[in-house]
């Protein structure tokens, strides 16, 4: 049996009107991705399967600045126990050798090293040699030029182990992220509109007054593409341009660090929406050199798309108090929302008119809260004022009017 015709068209069908409408873009949840730059600036990478482990070995200075404390300073003890255990045998060794150490020797024979009978001895010898306390009742003769020779070797050895372990220990308390600790960045980046562009803005700042000089800031986006020919790079580092690029900033008071998002931002096809979506990482990098000691240092921090607020922009904190600039750092990261659209830069340049149309509406919204404030204002004066009267005609006292009946005259009482 045949089946029977429908009255409607097919083109005029549910299913082919449905196919097409029209469809809005559909955003995927974004996937929590490891970021490549801690908050603190840390980076998060780890390094496996190296096999040319004894590379390390032949920068060993580097090597013992990069280890942790613990690992340091058990390093700096066991340097000096060892180079005094080893040098105490050799001149144990060399007054065994001399004859020193035996009881029976003969009255008229002079030892190398006055005083140094046992290994106890030699090694007390050793420890005063090295760190040059002074001999005290142990010291050396000129019976034995060999012990002269390793008194010689001993203090050499000696001194280079004393630069070593100290120029590390120096290092290490003076490395350039300590001085980092007080260059601060905004927990928070925004995207507003400055002079008609969409902008990426952090804040950044210093908390001491000693200046860091010849102060740079890079930005740099990194994220996973794939190439047209099928390449998948996971970590694609792309420069980001400032308003300052090649040129040092003063970094007197903290600064919004400016990027324009152009045709050449890798932001610019991004709209507030697909920013959210996004899998991007901002880098923030502030190089420059200390002021004090001389030593080049960096501060890092980065920011994923849950930390760029859009449609936000920070709020003023320097102000002039009494001839003085002063730095409330308790508003660093504090913003304000703004008239910002919510389209990516592409289509804002395609239709500047999204611009001026987001504005007058924010201008429109403004007036009307400004119309509600002073109406509840109205209405609020209004209220107190009829309440005030109601109080006054309460406590007002009536007039009562009495009629006696002898004199025919009406008395008023109060």
């Amino acid at each position: 049996m045949l089946p029977r015709k429908s009255i409607i068209p097919d083109e005029f069908s549910v299913p082919a009107l449905v196919s097409r409408m029209p469809r809005k873009p559909v955003f995927r949840d974004r996937v929590n991705k490891a970021r490549f730059i801690a908050k603190s600036g840390a980076c998060n990478l780890a390094h496996k399967n190296i096999r040319e482990q004894g590379r390390f070995l032949q920068d060993v200075f580097t090597t013992l600045v990069d280890l942790k404390w613990r690992f340091t300073l058990v390093i700096f003890t066991m340097t000096f126990l060892c180079s005094w255990l080893l040098f105490a045998m050799g001149w144990w060794l060399l007054a065994f050798g001399h004859g020193d150490l035996d009881l029976n020797r003969k009255a008229g024979i002079q030892q190398c090293v006055i005083n140094v009978n046992s290994f106890t001895s030699a090694f007390l010898f050793s420890i005063e040699v090295q760190v040059t306390i002074g001999f005290g009742g142990r010291m050396i003769t000129e019976q034995c030029p060999t012990a002269i020779a390793f008194l010689i070797l001993q203090n050499i050895i000696g001194l280079i182990i004393n630069a070593v372990m100290l120029g590390c220990i120096f290092m290490k308390t003076a490395q350039s992220h300590r001085r980092a600790e007080t260059l601060i960045f905004s927990r928070q980046a925004v995207i507003a509109v400055r002079n008609n562009h969409l902008c990426f803005m952090i804040r950044v700042g210093d908390l001491r007054k000693s200046m860091i000089i010849n102060a740079v800031v890079r930005l740099q986006v990194v994220r996973k593409t794939t190439t047209p020919e099928g390449e998948v790079i996971p970590i694609h580092q792309i420069d980001v341009q400032t308003e300052s690029a090649g040129n040092s900033i003063f970094l007197l008071a903290p600064l919004n660090i400016c990027h324009v998002i152009d045709k050449d931002s890798p932001l610019y096809d991004l709209s507030a929406m697909e920013l959210q979506c996004s899998d991007l990482e901002v880098i923030v990098i502030l190089e420059g050199v200390v002021e004090t000691t001389g030593i080049t240092t960096q501060a890092r921090t980065s920011y994923v798309a849950e930390e760029i607020q859009w449609g936000h922009r920070f709020v003023p904190i320097v102000t002039e108090e009494d001839g003085v600039y002063s730095v409330d750092y308790s508003k660093f990261g504090n913003t304000v929302k703004v008239a910002t659209p919510r389209c990516s830069a592409r289509e804002l340049d395609e239709k500047p008119s999204i611009l001026i149309q987001t504005l007058q509406k924010s201008e429109l919204s403004h007036q009307n809260s400004l119309r509600k404030r002073n109406s509840m204002r109205r209405n609020n004066s209004m209220r107190k004022s009829n309440s005030m009267r109601r109080n006054n005609s309460a406590l007002s006292v009536p007039k009562v009017q009495f009629l006696t009946p002898e004199s025919g005259q009406n008395s008023i009482v109060t």
